[in-house]
Parts: structure tokens; sequence; C-alpha cells
């Protein structure tokens, strides 16, 4: 099939099951605590450093101009969602920078990424649905914010974060449209994404499991 065509595949099969993981009692991250909005954004901030450096290890990897601009965009967004959650999290009384959000290591996700050789494959994991899942999950945290009366934090998500993920999204799908266009690519793709959503799905019922947590931002 056409890139194009093999694009809008892949989409339609990552909304059809992340409209599965949408409802409340899946995509649940771990936290520590109570659920609040202080201890989901200590969660975020581990999202948050781990997208920037899986990004940033990809971008010193890769040959490909177009594909090196795309994740510096992406390192400096997220780079900017850590601090500014830093900041609301010291509005909240919490000290951000006493606190080291990979002091019990990497996530499981973030290993499996670091596997991926191909830029294919990192593009279709990394920016096609791994941020795919963040905005499904950015979503339901702005929803939890907003019903918890913090208008802030939902608007920091609202107006900057969410915005930003999907803007890495859509510059995954423009990457793909000129990198997935062989079968054997396009079968690695599915296959980075396919597994990037398993993950997704495992972990956050692992936690469910042992927290009950849910709305956590981020992926």
């Amino acid at each position: 099939m056409t890139a194009e065509e093999f694009v809008a595949q892949l989409s339609g099969e990552n909304q059809r099951r992340l409209s599965r993981l949408a409802p409340d009692d899946t995509l649940k991250p771990e936290v520590e605590g109570d659920l609040n909005v202080l201890n989901l954004l200590k969660v975020a901030l581990k999202n948050e450093i781990e997208a920037t450096e899986i990004a940033a290890r990809w971008l010193v990897t890769t040959d490909e101009m177009d594909v090196k601009l795309a994740l510096a965009r992406q390192v400096g967004d997220e780079a900017k969602h850590y601090r500014m959650i830093a900041d609301r999290l010291r509005g909240l009384g919490f000290d951000a920078k006493a606190f080291d959000p990979l002091a019990k290591g990497y996530g499981p996700l973030f290993q499996y990424l670091d596997t991926l050789k191909t830029t294919v494959e990192r593009i279709a994991a990394g920016q096609f649905t791994r941020e795919a899942i963040a905005v499904v999950k950015n979503r339901q945290f702005i929803e939890f914010c907003e019903h918890a009366g913090d208008r802030e934090t939902a608007a920091m998500y609202r107006d900057v974060i969410e915005p930003d993920e999907r803007y890495h999204h859509e510059l995954g799908r423009m990457l793909l449209l000129r990198l997935a266009t062989t079968p054997d690519a396009q079968a690695a793709a599915s296959h980075a994404a396919r597994k990037t959503l398993e993950l997704a799905d495992e972990l956050q019922k692992k936690a469910l499991a042992s927290s009950g947590i849910h709305h956590a931002p981020g992926c």
C-alpha cells in the first residue's frame, strides 16, 4: 500500500485501541500516596523526563536532518513541560528540586523505546503512537483537575502541554509519510506501534490492580 494508505490505516488501528483505553478503568499509571493533583503531577515529571531523554538519545543517533529537527523540537518541548510542572508543584507546596523522578529507574516503555534502532520504528512508536497516548491521558487529567477545582493546572495542560503533544504526533505523521514507503518499513512501523500500545495498556492495568490510580498525565 502507499505511505498515505498505511499511515491512515495505522492511525485508525491506534485510535481503535485508544478508544478502549480511554474509559476510567484503564490508562492508570502508578502513583504513590493519595489520588490528587500533586501526586499525579509527580508521575507526570517522570513521564516528561523520559520523553525528553528518549528523544535526545534518538536525535544524536539519526542522520536524517528532518528527523533530527523534529526530535530537537520535542526535546525542547518536553523539557519545557518538565519545568512548568515543577513550577506548578512548587505552587502546590512541593519542592520538585529535591525530587528525583527516576530514582526507581526508567519504566518498561522507555526501556523498549530505547531498543529501537531504525528511524521508522522510532517515529511510529514514539512521536506517532506514544504522543497519541499522551493526548488521551492529558485529556483525562484535564478533566480530573477541573473536577478537583484546580483550574491553573488544567489550563497549563489544556493551553500548552496538550497542544505540544498533538504537534509532536503530527510531526510523526508527516515523517511516517516519508519513511513508511516499503512493505518492510510498514511492517516494522506497525510492530513498533502495536508494541507501544500493548506496553502502555499492560502498565496501566498493572497499576490499576495495585493502586487503583487513574487520570495521570503523559505516557
